[in-house]
C-alpha cells in the first residue's frame, strides 16, 4: 500500500522530530511511505475560528498533495479529524470524499488497518497517557468515561506492551487539557487553569513523560511544565512506538 505521510504544520515548525518518527515507523512496519513537498496547513485554525469559507485553498491543495495516495496517515488527531469533517473540493468533490475516508490517526491506523497489536519498543519510564478530546470524543480512539460501555483505547493498547515502560492509571482519563485550538488564544486564562488542573493528575502519580497523539495538546503543556521549573517531559507517542520496532505481531 502507499501511504501519504501528512504532518501537521506546527509539529513541521515546532517538532520535526515527530515527524521523522511517525516516517520511520510506518516504515519498519512496512509501508511504503511518502511525504508530499508542498503540503502545508489542513486549515483547521481558521475553521475553528470561523472562517471556514476561507479554506478552499487549503482544500485544493490537500486533495493535489494527497491524490494519489492509498491511505494518508497523520499524528495528529485534531488534524485528521478536521480533514474528515470538513475537506471538500467543487472541482473534484468524488475525489476530495475518497480522501477524507483514506486518512487515518497515526495509532488508529497501525491497530485498524495494519492490525498491529504491539510493537516490540523500549521505554523504560513512568508515562501518563493523555486522551486529546478530537482523537477520543470524534476519531474514537478510546472510550469516553461518561458512557456505559466497555472501556478501550488504541493508544494505550499499543503503549501498553512496550518493553519497560509503567503506563499509570490516571484519575480522569479522558479530561481535557484546555489546548482546543484557538480557543487557547481566545480564552488563555481559562485555558491555562485547565492545562494546570490536568497536569496535576498526571503531577500526583508522578510520571517522568506525559504522551499522547496530539502534540498540540502536548505542546500546550509543555509550556505549562516549563513555565513551573516541573521535571515532567512530553513525548509524542510515535517517538516512545519508534524506540524499537525490531518484532511486529499482528492479528
Amino acid at each position: 500500500m502507499k501511504i501519504g505521510l501528512f504532518i501537521p504544520c506546527y509539529v513541521d515548525q515546532f517538532y520535526p522530530k515527530v515527524g521523522i518518527a511517525t516516517y520511520e515507523l510506518l516504515q519498519k512496519l512496512g509501508c511504503d511511505v511518502r511525504f508530499p513537498m508542498r503540503q502545508t496547513c489542513c486549515g483547521q485554525p481558521m475553521a475553528n475560528s470561523g472562517y471556514e469559507h476561507l479554506t478552499q485553498g487549503c482544500d485544493a491543495n490537500f486533495v493535489a498533495n494527497f491524490a494519489e495516495f492509498d491511505y494518508i496517515v497523520c499524528p495528529s488527531g485534531s488534524c485528521v479529524l478536521h480533514v474528515k469533517e470538513h475537506l471538500h473540493d467543487e472541482k473534484n468533490e468524488a475525489l476530495s470524499t475518497k480522501i477524507r475516508k483514506s486518512v487515518f490517526e497515526l495509532t488508529e491506523f497501525i491497530t485498524d488497518i495494519l492490525k498491529v497489536e504491539s510493537i516490540d519498543g523500549h521505554f523504560p519510564h513512568k508515562v501518563g497517557l493523555h486522551q486529546s478530546c478530537h482523537g477520543q470524543r470524534g476519531l474514537k480512539l478510546s472510550q469516553m468515561s461518561e458512557l456505559n460501555a466497555p472501556f478501550f483505547s488504541k493508544p494505550e493498547q499499543l503503549l501498553a506492551k512496550i518493553s519497560g515502560i509503567n503506563l499509570v492509571s490516571l484519575n480522569r482519563k479522558d479530561e481535557c487539557c484546555g489546548f482546543g485550538g484557538t480557543f487557547c488564544v481566545t480564552e488563555e486564562a481559562i485555558s491555562v487553569k485547565m492545562g494546570k488542573d490536568r497536569i496535576k493528575d498526571h503531577e500526583a502519580h508522578q510520571v517522568e513523560y506525559i504522551t499522547g497523539f496530539d502534540m498540540s495538546c502536548l505542546m500546550h503543556m509543555e509550556g505549562i511544565l516549563r513555565r513551573e521549573n516541573s521535571p515532567i517531559k512530553t513525548i509524542h507517542i510515535a517517538e516512545i512506538l519508534n524506540s524499537s520496532t525490531m518484532k511486529i505481531e499482528t492479528k
